[in-house]
């Protein structure tokens, strides 16, 4: 059996394009923080599920800000 791996594929990311990754990742974990802390003061979770829309706006895919869980 031959296997063929695309170059395309399996190329690893430039240094400038790593950082900029590196502060997506964190920009996203402090809105995801955000969120958990507006649901710890007791804010309903609709209200708190805006909040995080609105800080994840342009970072992350769909409304859950790249992060998705049960309910």
């Amino acid at each position: 059996m031959v296997f063929v791996v695309s170059t395309a594929s399996a190329q690893a990311h430039s240094d400038a394009e790593t950082k900029k990754d590196i502060q997506r990742h964190k920009a996203m974990a402090a809105a995801h923080e955000g969120a958990a802390k507006c649901l710890e003061s007791g804010k309903k979770h609709e209200v708190c599920e805006k909040e995080l829309q609105a800080a994840c706006k342009g970072l992350g895919i769909g409304k859950h800000c790249g992060m998705r869980h049960e309910h």
